[in-house]
């Protein structure tokens, strides 16, 4: 049986306050209550106890924040400053979330759910890595010089060149799973490219961005640049995606909610991208390295409660060493050490909410109803909170809702394979996403061809969930639109201009 921790860090004073504060939204650069006046509760999932309210905000809302930032583009100092100008403030931004690492480590925490750990050393470095990366795109989103000849003007003399502009105001939704990593990965190449911003935060998980949102008031980010908005999908959400002010939409979450962004979109034809739904498979061949590979299925899968759109939720292991790498993770799994996330011992929190809890609990009631088994000792978890303990299904086939629908919590299953075929090659890609994959193997040669036939935007080779602001990350097929990180992210957030001069 799961351990459970027991002890939690104190908060620090400045969080408490924060908490005990009723939430404002930032728009034009004011802290601002909802034009309605209707406010919602934050919970805590580790207790299913109320640790703080926000601001409701629904269509009138989102119409300030639009003209807010509407006018910050079209008027305002953001485009107006030097790429460098830009820059400067944007890399302050992530040396000052370093300056409030504890605070937003703490917040995240006890509104997620996640280990504390984790969030110190994860989500919080990685945002100011994110925004530091993107720092130094904005002086290098340069045009290219192109020689043409244009045949029906024989003789003409032209200089040809492209340009890359930003887009304009960007409507951006983020989830709950990584709320601060989420609101740096897309705030951070937005302002880059020189845009001005609306966002959305999640509804379970605001605090870590409104404290975010003071970050960049205190880094300078002039006022109605970045616009921070909390409130529910079809009231807050929406509006954004439909707004004909709005010249891109942004969206992380499900592949369901995403078809329903894309819908909303097409009234303006707004530039889209999405990152989307994972069902991911994790191969591990016959001659893997099991005592590096056994921790990596485990984490691939029970990393942020299995709470990751990437998370490596299908394992497919070679017969030959099925029985050892199953109960490896098993006992990984019944190992790890469950609690509240403020608690330093915890390796895995609850999920963020009863809604989730009730999904998780429901595939697991699914597969079990279908013949699938628990080796692990998973499912349930008897104490307050949102607790789903990790949880290995094996006796799975292929076409059981399980195997096929993403969970989106600590749930893994577990497949035997004969031979690194076209059998098995079908298998990994039988599924309608396409977003991230891993293979364990000691053979080099066996990993390139492996990796290239698998259809997703991320393979990891004997690792698992390796992130890093320079590397992009999304998905093929229903796994979404566009790449998140690196120069490729740049696409989602420029225009490209041709200029042709007659000499």
């Amino acid at each position: 049986m799961c351990a459970v921790a027991a002890s939690e860090v104190a908060l620090e004073p400045s969080v408490q306050q924060f908490i005990d504060t009723p939430r404002k939204m930032l728009i034009g650069g004011q802290w601002v209550t909802s034009e309605s006046g209707k406010t919602f509760e934050v919970y805590n999932p580790s207790t299913d106890q109320i640790i703080s309210h926000a601001q409701a905000a629904d269509k009138a809302d989102v119409d300030k924040a639009v003209k807010a930032a509407r006018q910050a583009f079209d008027n305002g100092p953001w485009t107006k400053m030097s790429p460098a100008e830009r820059g400067r403030i944007i890399w302050k931004i992530g040396d000052l979330i370093m300056d409030y690492q504890e605070e937003l480590a703490q917040l995240e925490s006890l509104d997620n759910g996640k280990p504390i750990s984790i969030a110190r050393a994860a989500d919080v470095p990685l945002a100011s890595e994110m925004f530091q990366y993107m720092a130094g795109w904005a002086t290098k989103l340069n045009g290219t010089q192109i020689g043409i000849t244009v045949p029906y003007a024989p003789g003409a003399e032209w200089h040809a060149y492209t340009r890359r502009e930003p887009v304009g105001v960007c409507g951006q939704i983020i989830p709950w799973n990584f709320p601060l990593l989420m609101a740096a990965w897309k705030l951070a190449p937005a302002l880059a490219c020189g845009n001005t911003v609306v966002m959305k935060l999640a509804e379970e998980t605001p605090l870590s961005g409104l404290k975010l949102a003071e970050i960049m008031q205190e880094a300078g980010v002039p006022d109605g640049v970045v616009n921070i908005i909390t409130g529910f999908g079809e009231e807050a959400g929406a509006p954004i995606a439909a707004h004909p002010q709005v010249d891109k939409i942004a969206f992380t979450g499900s592949t369901e909610v995403g078809r329903l962004i894309v819908d909303a979109a097409k009234g303006n034809l707004k530039k889209v991208s999405l990152e989307l739904g994972g069902k991911s498979p994790n191969i591990v061949l016959a001659d893997a390295d099991l005592e590096k590979t056994i921790p990596g299925a485990a984490n691939a899968i029970f990393f942020n409660h299995g709470q990751c759109c990437a998370a490596g939720s299908r394992l497919f292991v070679h017969e030959s060493i099925y029985d050892e790498v199953v109960e490896g993770v098993a006992d990984f799994a019944r190992n790890m050490k469950m609690g509240p996330g403020l608690d330093p011992e915890t390796q895995m929190g609850p999920l963020v909410s009863r809604t989730q809890f009730d999904r998780v609990t429901g595939f697991l009631d699914s597969g079990k109803s279908q013949g699938a088994r628990d080796a692990a000792d998973g499912g349930r978890m008897d104490r307050e909170g949102y607790f789903v303990k990790p949880t290995v299904l094996v006796d799975v086939k292929d076409d059981m809702e399980v195997f096929q629908e993403e969970i989106f919590g600590p749930v893994v299953t577990a497949s035997k394979f004969s031979d690194l075929d076209e059998d098995l090659i079908k298998r990994a890609n039988d599924t309608v996403f396409g977003l991230a994959s891993g293979i364990w193997t000691q053979d080099i040669g066996k990993a390139h061809k492996l990796a290239s036939q698998i259809r997703a935007g991320t393979v990891w080779v004997n690792c698992y969930n390796i992130f890093d602001a320079a590397l992009p990350f999304g998905g093929y097929k229903q796994s979404g639109w566009g790449r998140e990180m690196g120069e490729q992210v740049l696409n989602n957030y420029t225009e490209c201009k041709a200029v042709t001069v007659a000499l």
